[in-house]
């Protein structure tokens, strides 16, 4: 099975509906959504409804989710991230609020070779920076294949025996890795809405579980409109800023 997997959306209509073009003529067959929906960008509301159109095998939640349908307060976010995060409590229907608080956490196993979590297969709140990281998060993982997010920093860490690799994407923000069978991967698509590696375009990853092939890829998308609806919501400008920037 081929999926399509996204993650850190972040209210950004604009680089989704990129993604989704740019994937209907690359088949695959369905899709995993690794958490953080909502809070940032200025659309929560129309990304949820097309993430439920999508009908996703596996939805997550991250920790955006978590405060924006009220299972906790947003005690532990900057003043940045709280602002938006209170706007986006406000502007959300009931309905899709409901579906933010359905949400599960992961990790969650996805077939019997990938398994799926927003964070960290340790938690969902823990970051996957470098290889120390990714070292403790394989001594948990389940699966070969463990997607994750959280970071919106597009990486595949390779496990072969005691040793850890990065594998990065190319200038054109491209990587393709293919599956060793006595290998273990850790992988994180980058983020769809609000990239933090300079580049951006939005991230996403195909990954096939019967090929082995993983595929991260980025797709560019009008920046400048979602920066204009966040300007027109009233949020923190420099939240309209450091989307042309990919920070």
């Amino acid at each position: 099975m081929r999926y399509l997997v996204l993650s850190d959306l972040h209210a950004n209509l604009q680089a989704l509906e990129a993604v989704m073009g740019a994937v209907r003529a690359d088949p695959y067959d369905r899709v995993l959504v690794l958490g953080d929906l909502v809070g940032y960008g200025a659309s929560p509301n129309e990304v949820v409804e097309m993430v439920r159109a999508m009908d996703p095998l596996v939805a997550i939640r991250g920790n955006h989710d978590r405060v924006a349908c009220g299972i906790e307060a947003p005690d532990e976010f900057n003043a940045m991230a709280r602002q938006a995060v209170l706007w986006t409590v406000k502007s959300l229907t009931p309905d899709n609020r409901d579906y933010l608080r359905a949400l599960p956490s992961g990790p969650l196993p996805v077939g019997s070779k990938i398994e799926a979590c927003h964070g960290s297969p340790i938690d969902e709140d823990e970051y996957i920076f470098d290889g120390a990281d990714a070292a403790m998060a394989f001594d948990r993982v389940m699966r070969p294949v463990c997607l994750f997010g959280h970071t919106h920093l597009p990486v595949v860490f390779v496990r072969e025996r005691h040793r850890i690799e990065a594998h990065l994407a190319d200038e054109g923000g491209r990587l393709t890795v293919d599956v060793e069978p006595d290998n273990w991967y850790l992988v994180n698509p980058g983020s769809v809405g609000q990239p933090r590696d300079g580049d951006p375009r939005a991230g996403f990853a195909l990954v096939d579980d019967e090929s082995g092939e993983i595929e991260l890829r980025r797709i560019p998308y009008p920046v400048e409109l979602a920066q204009q609806a966040i300007r027109d919501a009233g949020l923190p400008l420099a939240l309209a800023n450091r989307l042309g920037a990919g920070r």
